[in-house]
């Protein structure tokens, strides 16, 4: 094929995903001339499954990339529908934002945010080569024969790889929705040395809201007042839109078990591996045979549309078995299924071929972010993509990369599993995850990251200006709190109406007042003249402090203790095959993966604790050789 010269970046981006918007935007917000390439204009930011953001653990990757100069939360406040905040009734570790958004005003909102950047280009086209000299991308070639010069690529071509989609026995050589699929690419990898593996996911059917009965469904509100994901974002007082809830029933079951063997992940047309943390109407009647029901959320795609999306109803049946099961459903008899669900398959890369910053261990300038890292989830992909972009930029500014610990963020825990534990299945961000979860909140995303990212260049001035005031504001009310008090009758008033024990004599610290939970700053405030600070932000993170302030001291002891094996650093030189004391599968895993440091070696799978015992005898021997 000819080709011709079509133009010269500093960083060429691979999709306009979810992973691709934020990888673009991150690097040409710190000024590197960014050319983004997509195979369709009209599905940027596309959410070809959910039109949701947020969720379990998925709110607190959008607060944390939000908090860096992300793009996703803002967009999200701008665009819902709905908005919930998930697991009320447990503490705040795990509370977790969740939105229902409009699905074509998100896609048009972030088109725009690329097309309006400065430094950007967004263009339509299909990449089929990736190019190196001497260990290092120096540009790439479409499908057309335009070739770009690049210093740096980011990969972030989400599912679209020789992607299949399958509904029954029919396969279809597609994207999701219909769209393009990426033929080349994946040829390229592995020429540049990448194994390629099948992963697959699904999506349930979508019907026509003119068609369903919701008098005979349960309405699901939106909470008000409103949340919001970004901390730059004011707090809406928009309508929201209604979601139903519905449930399966035995009808359902029969129709699903008597035709399973139609379903492509059945069959055995699928051969991509699937995940068990969403998996499908076929697999929820299998491994919960002793469940009666299973609960469906029939979710609006917009408000200019008539499709609902039927969360939880994942499948890969046949249509008609589809349209059936559909008319068992409570509220649902005559409904007119718009789009059937289907299965996707998808080649993707290991991530253990990958560096912590998701920079490829064997190409320079060559870096990886999304669902192609064998994840799943918008907002994991959006995650990696900004972790990705402000790693390239810092790449090619000759700087350090930013490296998020497990103690940093939900990123860092993200980036971490990915990265050194790898995945044999479409990986997905649960709170469980993290070992640190009640310091890594939701509400202090900003406290957390926003300082470590301003050093890329990605943080506002505007944005670090009022983390500076938040911080000042919390140093206030805490100082004012540390004041101790007598217990006169307004104080004891408010502890008895709230069901509290009244100290019998003596000072008590308003703090410690604040303990309990039955009391909120906002009441004390009305008492004591000295409380004077009125930041909702700041006063909910010296609530949470106070609340759970022995946790909070016992989880940053054992943060210390992680940070004292994160600063263990391995040398990069190290012949763990020549290294005596380790076992053969441990030389083999640390040999490949060559971690950072001792606690990164310590989370590889098949390395024990006997073999991180030889790691730090062989540091302590290194160290007294070179009187360290």
């Amino acid at each position: 094929m000819r080709t011709f010269f079509a133009g010269e970046y500093d960083v060429v981006v691979l999709g306009a995903g979810h992973a691709g918007c934020e990888a673009a935007l991150a690097c040409a917000r710190t000024r590197l001339k960014t050319l983004c390439l997509t195979l369709d204009l009209d599905a940027v930011a596309l959410m070809a499954c959910n039109p949701a953001i947020g969720g379990t653990s998925k709110g607190h990757l959008v607060c944390e990339l939000d908090a860096m100069g992300g793009e996703m939360g803002i967009a999200a406040d701008e665009t819902y529908i709905q908005i919930r905040m998930l697991n009320t009734g447990k503490g705040e570790a795990v509370h977790s934002l969740r939105a229902q958004i409009d699905k074509r005003r998100y896609h048009e909102r972030m088109k725009t945010a690329l097309e309006n950047q400065e430094n950007l280009c967004l263009v339509q086209g299909e990449c089929e080569h990736i190019l190196t000299k001497n260990g290092k991308v120096n540009g790439i070639i479409t499908a057309e024969g335009a070739q770009y010069h690049c210093r740096a690529v980011i990969v972030a071509t989400g599912v679209y790889l020789k992607s299949n989609i399958l509904i029954g026995d029919f396969v279809r050589e597609s994207g999701p929705s219909g769209l393009l699929r990426a033929n080349g690419l994946s040829s390229s990898l592995t020429e540049l040395g990448f194994p390629l593996r099948r992963f697959k996911t699904g999506t349930p059917p979508r019907v026509s809201g003119r068609t369903i009965d919701f008098s005979k469904m349960e309405p699901q509100y939106g909470d008000e007042p409103q949340h919001k994901f970004s901390f730059m974002s004011e707090r809406s007082t928009r309508k929201q839109s209604l979601c139903y809830l519905t449930y399966t029933n035995s009808n359902t079951h029969k129709i699903i078990l008597d035709n399973i063997e139609r379903s492509a992940m059945y069959s055995g047309l699928i051969t991509g591996t699937g995940t068990r943390y969403c998996p499908s109407i076929e697999d929820k009647l299998r491994r919960f045979a002793d469940k009666e029901r299973h609960q469906l959320f029939i979710e609006p795609e917009g408000l200019t549309t008539n499709e609902m999306y039927v969360q939880g109803l994942s499948t890969s049946l046949p249509a008609d078995v589809q349209t059936d099961m559909l008319h068992t459903l409570p509220g649902m008899e005559n409904c007119v299924m718009m789009r059937p669900g289907y299965a996707i398959e998808y080649d993707c890369i290991d991530p253990l071929f990958l560096k912590p910053s998701f920079e490829s261990k064997h190409i320079e300038g060559l870096f990886f972010a999304g669902q192609i890292n064998g994840s799943s989830g918008y907002e994991e992909a959006a995650a990696q993509g900004l972790y990705a972009g402000i790693n390239c930029s810092l790449y090619l500014r000759n700087e350090a990369p930013l490296i998020l610990s497990r103690a940093d963020g939900y990123i860092g825990v993200l980036a971490d599993d990915l990265a050194t534990k790898g995945t044999n299945e479409p990986y997905r961000m649960m709170t469980s995850r993290a070992e640190y979860r009640l310091l890594l909140r939701q509400d202090n995303a900003d406290m957390r990251l926003t300082e470590l990212a301003y050093r890329t260049g990605l943080v506002s001035e505007e944005r670090y200006a009022r983390l500076m005031k938040k911080k000042e504001n919390i140093a206030i009310i805490t100082k004012a709190l540390d004041k101790s008090v007598p217990c006169d009758e307004k104080l004891a008033a408010l502890l008895t109406l709230k069901g509290e024990t009244v100290p019998k004599s003596g000072g008590v610290k308003l703090f410690d007042i604040l303990k309990r939970r039955t009391i909120s700053y906002t009441e004390l405030a009305a008492l004591y003249d000295t409380l004077t600070v009125n930041d909702e932000e700041a006063i909910t993170q010296v609530e949470i402090s106070a609340r759970y302030d022995g946790y909070i001291a016992k989880q940053k002891e054992q943060v210390e203790r992680f940070k004292r094996t994160e600063n263990q650093l391995l040398p990069q030189d190290i012949d763990y095959a020549a290294m005596d004391g380790l076992r053969i599968e441990a030389r083999q895993k640390l040999a490949a993966i060559r971690p950072l440091n001792i606690g990164q070696a310590s989370r590889i799978s098949g390395v024990s604790p006997a073999d991180i015992a030889v790691l730090l005898i062989h540091l302590k021997r290194n160290e007294a050789q070179h009187g360290v």
